[in-house]
C-alpha cells in the first residue's frame, strides 16, 4: 500500500542569534587550535541586546583575544552600526569568563581505561572519549551529496540569501537574521513535489524609500522569489510546481531581529546542523568543542561511515549510532540501520563497518586531522561549518565527507559473500 506524507526541514542564516553564538564559539576554537593543537576547548557563547558573553572551560598554552575574535565575527556576519537593529560589533559589550577543563575529565581522555586495565601499547587505546553519550550519522540518495533533500534546499536558500544581502546593492535593505523552511511531499519514501517554501528575513523599516509595510512586503516577496528561490531551485532536480505554496515574512513584518529580537546560545540548532530532523540525533551540539569531545568528532565519523555505505551500494539509506563511555577509547555500541534498504542484513553491515572503520577518538582525530586541519583565510575552519550545516557541504572540503572507504567496504562485502 502506497504511503503519502509531508516532511519539513529548516535552516537559519548566519545572522540568527543562535548561529552567531555557534560561529563565535568555533572562531575561538579555530584561533586556539591554530596556536595549540593539543588544547582542550569547550567554549559557549550567549548573546542578547547589546551583550555577548563567552564562557566555558579551556586549557591551552596560548593566548587568543576572545573579545576581538567575537567582534570580528559579528561584523563579518553583518551586524554593524550601519545595519541598525540594536546590536552591532563595535558597540556591544563582550564579557569573557573562561575556566580550565576539569582535571578529572582531562585525565580520562589522556589515559584511557583500556590502558589502565591492560597496559595496551596501541596509541588509540591510550586516548579515552572526552564524554559519554550517543551520536548518529546518516546518508541517503536524495542528493548527490547523499543528504536529505529538504535540509539541503533549506541550507542553499539561506546561503543564497546571504550572498545577495552582501553583494547585491538592490538587496542591501535586508538585515542578517533569517530562516528558511521547506516542506516536501513524499510517496513511498521518495520526494515527489515541493509543497511549501517559507522564508522569513529581517529588513530595514524603510525599503527603497517605501514606508508602507504592505508595499515593503511585496517588494521583499518579489526579490526573494527572483533572486533567491528561482536561482536555488535551478540547482535541484525537484522543482516547485503550480500548486507549491510560498510564504515570505508571513508574520507581516520583520524589522526587530538578531540578538535584539531573541537571545542566542551556542548549541541550540543541532537539527539544523545535521540532517534537518530526517535522522535521529543524540542530543550533543558541535560548536565550541575541540575534537576530543565525541559529541563532535564521533558524529563526523558516523556521517563518514554512513555516507560511504550508501556510496558503496550497500544501502539506499543508512543511519549509524555510536555510543561512548567517558575515558574509554572503544565505542560501547555500534548500530547500523538501513531502514530495509540494505542489500544484506543490517547485522552483517554492522560487522563490515567494524572491520573498515575505527571509531576510537584518537583514530578519528588522526584520520580526519581534526586538530591540525588547514585553516585558510585567517585561520578558519570550524567557524565555517558552524553555518549552513556540518554535512554535505559542496563549498567546503570536509574530511568526513570523503568517499575513501567505498572500495574497502566492497571488498569486505565480497569476502562476506564468499564465506556464505
Amino acid at each position: 500500500m502506497s504511503k503519502k506524507y509531508l516532511f519539513t526541514s529548516e535552516s537559519v542564516s548566519e545572522g540568527h542569534p543562535d548561529k552567531i553564538c555557534d560561529q563565535i564559539s568555533d572562531a575561538v576554537l579555530d584561533a586556539i587550535l591554530t596556536l595549540d593543537s593539543e588544547a582542550r576547548v569547550a567554549c559557549e557563547t550567549f548573546c542578547t541586546t547589546g551583550l555577548v558573553v563567552v564562557g566555558g572551560e579551556i586549557t591551552t598554552t596560548c593566548y587568543v583575544p576572545v573579545s576581538e575574535i567575537a567582534r570580528k565575527k559579528i561584523k563579518e556576519i553583518g551586524y554593524t552600526q550601519k545595519s541598525g537593529g540594536g546590536f552591532d560589533a563595535d558597540n556591544c559589550s563582550v564579557m569573557v569568563t573562561l575556566d580550565q577543563q576539569s582535571a578529572d575529565i582531562s585525565a580520562g581522555v589522556t589515559s584511557a581505561k583500556e590502558v589502565r586495565d591492560s597496559k595496551s601499547a596501541d596509541p588509540a587505546d591510550q586516548f579515552g572519549a572526552g564524554d559519554q553519550g550517543l551520536m548518529f550519522g546518516f546518508a541517503c540518495k536524495e542528493t548527490p551529496e547523499l543528504m536529505p533533500l529538504a535540509i539541503s534546499i533549506s541550507h542553499r536558500l539561506m546561503q543564497k540569501l546571504a550572498e545577495v544581502r552582501k553583494d547585491d546593492p538592490d538587496i542591501h535593505y535586508l538585515r542578517p537574521d533569517s530562516k528558511a523552511q521547506v516542506t516536501l511531499e513524499y510517496l513511498d519514501n521518495e520526494a515527489q513535489r515541493v509543497e511549501t517554501v517559507l522564508i522569513s528575513t529581517q529588513h530595514d523599516p524603510i525599503v527603497r524609500g517605501e514606508e508602507d509595510n504592505k508595499k515593503i512586503q511585496e517588494i521583499i516577496a518579489k526579490d526573494l522569489m527572483e533572486k533567491v528561490v528561482v536561482p536555488v531551485f535551478k540547482e535541484f532536480d525537484l522543482k516547485p510546481d503550480a500548486t507549491t505554496k510560498y510564504f515570505f515574512n508571513p508574520s507581516g513584518r520583520f524589522v526587530t531581529g538578531g540578538p535584539q529580537g531573541d537571545a542566542g546560545l551556542t548549541g541550540r540548532k543541532i537539527i539544523v546542523d545535521t540532517y534537518g530532523g530526517y535522522s535521529r540525533h543524540g542530543g550533543g551540539a558541535f560548536s565550541g568543542k575541540d575534537p576530543t569531545k565525541v559529541d563532535r568528532s564521533a558524529a563526523y565519523a558516523a556521517r563518514h561511515a554512513a555516507k560511504n555505505i550508501v556510496a558503496a551500494g550497500l544501502a539506499e539509506r543508512c543511519e549509524i549510532q555510536l555510543s561512548y563511555a567517558i575515558g574509554v577509547a572503544k565505542p560501547t555500541s555500534i548500530n547500523v540501520n538501513t531502514f530495509d534498504t540494505g542489500i544484506i542484513e543490517d547485522e552483517k553491515i554492522t560487522e563490515i563497518v567494524k572491520q573498515v572503520f575505527d571509531f576510537r577518538p584518537y583514530s578519528i582525530i588522526n584520520n580526519f586531522k581534526l586538530k591540525t586541519l588547514p585553516r585558510d583565510n585567517g585561520g578558519r575552519f570550524y567557524q565555517d561549518v558552524a553555518r549552513y550545516g556540518h554535512f554535505g557541504r559542496k563549498d567546503l572540503k570536509l574530511p568526513w565527507e570523503a568517499l575513501d572507504k567505498v572500495d574497502a567496504l566492497k571488498k569486505q562485502l565480497e569476502a562476506l559473500t564468499a564465506r556464505a
